[in-house]
C-alpha cells in the first residue's frame, strides 16, 4: 500500500458489509471494539477477518483499553493493525506497537500532542475532529504540515461529497469513513460506498497528476442530499 491512498471503511458489524467494501475497492476495514452503536465482539470480528483477502488491512479500533487487553485481542483475532482512539500515553502506544503488526494513533485536530507524534511509535497518525470519534468535520488547515502526509489518515465527517476536497487539501496517506457511507448505524450503503471509494481514488490520482477531476456531486445517488443532511462518521457513545 506504500505510496498509494489507503481507503479505510470503519465500523464493520457484519461479514456482508466487509466483503462489499473490499469488493468495491477498500484497502482497509475497521472493527470498533469500544462502546459504540458499531461495537463488535472480538469473536465476531475474528470470524469476519478470516474470510477477508489476506491483502486487506484489518484494523481493530480501541479506546482507552488496557494495553495488555489490546494486544491479546489483536493477536487472537489476527488484526493487521490496531487503532488507538483514546487518551493512550506515548509509553502505552510504544508498548502495544512492540507487540502488534501496526498501530494507528488518533488525535483531535490541533492537539498539541501531535507535535510529539514520533514519541508514540505509531505507523500512522489519524487526525479527527475536535473530539475523536464524534463525527465532526474539522478545519483541515489544522492538519497541514503536522507529519509526513503519507503517514496520515484523515477522518471526521467524511462522505462521498467532501472526500475529494480533503484529499486535495492534505494529500494524506489514507482516508477513514464509517457512517458517511451508511444507510443506518452499522449498515453500509452500497451506493455510498461505491461513490466514496471512486471519488477518493479519482481525487488521489488528480493530486498525483495522473487523473481527471472527480465527477461533480449529483451524479451519484449518494450525492442527492445537501451537505447539511450528511451523516456523521461513527460516534463512540451515540447512535
Amino acid at each position: 500500500m506504500e505510496g498509494a491512498l489507503i481507503v479505510k471503511i470503519c465500523g464493520m458489524t457484519n461479514e456482508a458489509d466487509a466483503l462489499l467494501a473490499v469488493g468495491l475497492g477498500a484497502d482497509a476495514v475497521g472493527f470498533i471494539l469500544a462502546p459504540s452503536p458499531r461495537q463488535i465482539a472480538p469473536s465476531v470480528a475474528g470470524d469476519i477477518v478470516k474470510r477477508l483477502p489476506h491483502d486487506v488491512l484489518t484494523v481493530g479500533v480501541f479506546r482507552d483499553e488496557a494495553p495488555a487487553r489490546v494486544v491479546e485481542i489483536a493477536n487472537t483475532v489476527g488484526f493487521g493493525a490496531v487503532q488507538l482512539h483514546g487518551h493512550e500515553t506515548a509509553e502505552e502506544c510504544r508498548w502495544i506497537r512492540s507487540r502488534v503488526a501496526r498501530t494507528i494513533k488518533a488525535f483531535p485536530a490541533g492537539d498539541r500532542a501531535i507535535g510529539r507524534f514520533a514519541e508514540f511509535g505509531a505507523d500512522y497518525l489519524l487526525v479527527d475532529g475536535p473530539s475523536p470519534g464524534s463525527g465532526q468535520v474539522f478545519d483541515w488547515r489544522l492538519a497541514e504540515g503536522v507529519v509526513d502526509p503519507q503517514t496520515m489518515f484523515v477522518s471526521g465527517g467524511l462522505d462521498p461529497r467532501n472526500v475529494a476536497d480533503a484529499i486535495a487539501a492534505l494529500r494524506p496517506g489514507g482516508v477513514d469513513v464509517a457512517s458517511g457511507v451508511e444507510s443506518a448505524p452499522g449498515k453500509k450503503d452500497p451506493e455510498k460506498l461505491r461513490a466514496f471509494v471512486r471519488t477518493a481514488r479519482a481525487a488521489a490520482a488528480l493530486a498525483a497528476g495522473t487523473g481527471s477531476p472527480p465527477r461533480a456531486a449529483g451524479h451519484d445517488p449518494a450525492d442527492e442530499s445537501s451537505p447539511s443532511d450528511a451523516p456523521a462518521p461513527y460516534d463512540w457513545m451515540e447512535g
